[in-house]
């Protein structure tokens, strides 16, 4: 299991065929020792505020990036996406809208919410696996977060 402090990607997914696609992605570019899957809305904000079933994690140890899904159980993306946004604690980590959703309602959402990118997922396994593994080194290796 990932040491919860040592974190650089947060996969907020509730598809399992999903999951095990973007994992095979970070795995083929050795991106996958420090990832963190969620199936739900609730849990991805219990683990970004450190609360409930994560209280033990230190919130300033934060994601390099969180990859996430709008359509979720218990809390949609946009309304974690939202929480995140709004606290001075969370407001800075990357969020990637990883989504099958073309909506363009959500797109403008996401953006009107403070979405660092929103990509649709590819239905090609070989797009999916190629746009997973490009949005991960460049979140993980190239990009400078503020600190």
């Amino acid at each position: 299991m990932t040491d919860l402090n040592e974190v650089e990607i947060l996969l907020v997914e509730d598809n399992p065929y999903d999951v095990e696609l973007t994992l095979t992605a970070l795995k083929e570019n050795n991106l996958t020792n420090k990832v963190h899957v969620l199936n739900d809305g609730a849990e991805a904000l219990e683990f970004v505020f450190a609360t409930g079933a994560h209280a033990q994690r230190n919130i300033k140890n934060i994601p390099k990036v969180m990859l996430l899904d709008l359509k979720l159980p218990k809390v949609n993306g946009l309304e974690v996406l939202r929480k995140m946004k709004s606290d001075e604690r969370t407001k800075k980590i990357p969020v990637v809208i990883l989504t099958s959703s073309q909506e363009e309602r959500d797109v403008m959402e996401s953006y009107n919410l403070g979405v660092n990118s929103y990509i649709i997922k590819p239905i090609d396994f070989n797009k999916f696996i190629d746009a997973v593994a490009k949005l991960s080194l460049y979140w993980v290796l190239l990009n400078r977060p503020p600190h």
